[in-house]
């Protein structure tokens, strides 16, 4: 199998970990060699009640004998997508109310462009230096690192960019400004929080020249936080949210809400104003109101904060600088890219997945499941300090 994924699979970098899986459940993956992996990752914050989650898949096998997929987005009336939509409008603030189901957080973040442009009239975007919103060609074009977008220019015109927790930068947002695009917290960047009430301030200035708020919640979405949406702990509402990873419990989904008021001009003039195929497909809608559902239903969003200090109480060595995030969004950032990627690398090798962090040499991802128990926790934990421990070793020797 190796040779064939190598052979015919397209590759998104040289070196992939190239773990040959076979079946995953909880907290645990496991390879057709027969290793077990306790997972500190999660699908890159996808999984985020943990693998086959029970609920999830009782949801999955329930609509698939009754139906896959029907029609294009937005014609049937399909009780799955029409559910999940409602039940996000009743978690969300006002006037968050009408959500278009899309395939892919990336998706979801062009949408949200489109319909700000649409909604204003005007062209200019802003959006944040080290920011990270997919890789499709507009969300490329709000990505605030230029080694990742050189290759595929020309990009969309009219985007500038600020520094993320810069007040002096505000003043770039101006009447010619259609909205401004931030990650509620920054993932690529290294997982940075908001700070001195940035994001009110930000809120403060769209409002004041009449520019719209987008927020990112593809990450910190769906608990990870804390709350269902992270921008809930900065007393700040944007006018359009994005969701996506975390909100599918491991399966391909995104959205984005507005007021009804916004979101019904994309209805018209010109109609389809955006369009999606298998956008709201009942099979992917029936596991994402099963994932809500279970994440609003039960603890893992408070638990989740209490795991963070169990997590901060244990990530403790000279080899970490720092434990940057909020809730299960968290990164360890070490001295140096070198001592990043033999962390991850031999971690791995012990039976604990990490992950490195897009634009932040120096981070390790550590965003496993909200259902991870505090037995798992510790498991992994004492792995990455006993690694830490070895590399300590080696740079002395």
């Amino acid at each position: 199998m190796k040779k064939d994924f190598f052979k015919y699979q397209a590759q998104t970098t040289p070196h992939p970990l190239a773990i040959e899986i076979s079946h995953a459940e909880g907290s645990y993956i496991y390879a057709t060699n027969g290793k077990k992996y306790l997972d500190f990752v999660a699908g890159v914050s996808a999984c985020s009640l943990g693998h086959k989650h029970p609920k999830v898949v009782h949801a999955v096998k329930e609509q698939i004998e009754k139906y896959m997929h029907v029609m294009v987005y937005g014609e049937y009336i399909q009780q799955p997508a029409v559910s999940l939509t409602k039940l996000l409008a009743d978690h969300l603030p006002d006037p968050l109310e009408k959500t278009y189901l899309t395939n892919s957080g990336t998706e979801a973040i062009e949408g949200s462009l489109k319909l700000a442009r649409r909604v204003t009239g005007r062209s200019q975007i802003i959006a944040a230096k080290h920011a990270y919103h997919g890789n499709t060609m507009g969300s490329m074009s709000v990505m605030g690192f230029e080694e990742r977008k050189q290759a595929f220019r020309p990009l969309i015109p009219d985007v500038h960019f600020i520094s993320f927790n810069d007040e002096r930068d505000l003043k770039k947002i101006t009447k010619n400004t259609a909205a401004v695009i931030l990650e509620t917290i920054q993932g690529g960047a290294g997982f940075i929080a908001p700070k001195n009430n940035f994001l009110k301030k930000v809120r403060k200035h769209c409002d004041d020249v009449g520019a719209l708020l987008i927020l990112d919640e593809i990450q910190p979405g769906f608990g990870r936080t804390g709350k269902l949406f992270g921008f809930q702990n900065y007393d700040v509402i944007p006018d359009i949210v994005v969701m996506g990873k975390g909100m599918g419990g491991g399966l391909p989904v995104g959205a984005f809400t507005a007021s009804t008021a916004m979101m019904d001009q994309l209805q018209d003039h010109p109609k389809l104003g955006h369009i999606t195929t298998f956008g709201g497909n009942p099979v992917i809608a029936a596991a994402a109101l099963a994932t809500l559902q279970e994440i609003t239903d039960s603890d893992v969003m408070a638990a989740s904060l209490k795991k963070e200090k169990l997590f901060r109480s244990l990530l403790t060595h000279p080899l970490i600088d720092e434990v940057r995030g909020l809730g299960l969004m968290l990164a360890i950032i070490t001295p140096s890219a070198e001592i990043t990627n033999d962390l991850i690398l031999r971690c791995q090798d012990k039976g604990l997945i990490l992950f490195w962090l897009l634009f932040e040499p120096k981070a390790v991802r550590i965003t496993p499941p909200l259902t991870i128990s505090e037995k798992e926790i510790k498991e992994g934990c004492e792995i990455i300090i006993s690694v830490l421990d070895e590399l300590t070793v080696r740079k002395k020797s």
